[in-house]
């Protein structure tokens, strides 16, 4: 199904393990969702540093040249709230401490709707097992979305620091074997390329091409040009 139309303008968190992963997810629809001006923040929870093999490689200016690509790219996509947690790339672990600190996010920003990846997914097709990280990332936000971020006794001390409960009404999740909801990016696929590649540390044209080739079949299946996939849980308060 299409997503349907929510009242806007809100604000969207995008949680995401690594630089990139937006991009190659859904670089598309956030260009929809900033286009129709709603708030979107991004939160990078690793800090990339397990971008390169070169044993040569100098770690600490990789990970800032992939934070200013990030900054980059979210910025042709109308973002430019980047959240950087520096949690080490390749080892990630949904920990409580993690959680909490997605907690304090979303308590801060009161996001309508929190995006992430599906940390259900192991295999994608006959061709990738996903990232660990991937994962690590997508349970600590769930979790953190329900039940931490409204529940008031969870984190007692983030009530000391002054982040009152949130609840969140939507959680999309992707990079999922169980899409239920497709966005239509077909006006925003150059935007969605052009973020992509701003990753010059990691990625080149032949991403961007396989990108929109990726989208090109989504849109197919559903009926537009370009797309992209998600699997959606929405939360109605009693």
């Amino acid at each position: 199904m299409t997503a349907p139309s929510t009242p806007q303008p809100f604000t969207i968190l995008v949680i995401a393990a690594h630089p990139d992963d937006i991009e190659f997810g859904l670089a598309g629809s956030v260009a929809r969702w900033t286009h129709e001006g709603n708030h979107v923040a991004y939160c990078i929870i690793t800090d990339g540093a397990a971008g390169s093999n070169d044993p040569n490689t100098d770690l600490l200016a990789l990970v800032q040249q992939r934070e200013a690509e990030q900054r980059a790219a979210a910025a042709i996509v109308g973002v430019t709230d980047v959240r950087f947690l520096h949690y080490k790339d390749g080892t990630l672990q949904p920990t409580l401490e993690l959680r909490r600190e997605l907690t304090r996010l979303i308590r801060e920003l009161r996001p309508y709707r929190v995006v992430c990846q599906d940390p259900t997914t192991v295999f994608v097709r006959d061709g990738y097992i996903n990232h660990p990280d991937h994962r690590a990332a997508g349970e600590a936000a769930i979790y953190a979305v329900f039940p931490s971020a409204e529940t008031r006794p969870i984190f007692p001390e983030l009530l000391a620091e002054g982040y009152e409960p949130h609840h969140v009404s939507e959680l999309y999740m992707t990079l999922t074997l169980q899409p239920d909801t497709v966005v239509d990016i077909s006006d925003f696929m150059e935007q969605k390329q052009a973020s992509l590649v701003c990753h010059v540390s990691q990625v080149g044209q032949e991403a961007a091409d396989w990108v929109r080739e990726r989208a090109a079949e989504l849109g197919q299946e559903a009926g537009f040009p370009y797309a992209e996939s998600f699997r959606v849980m929405r939360f109605v308060e009693e």
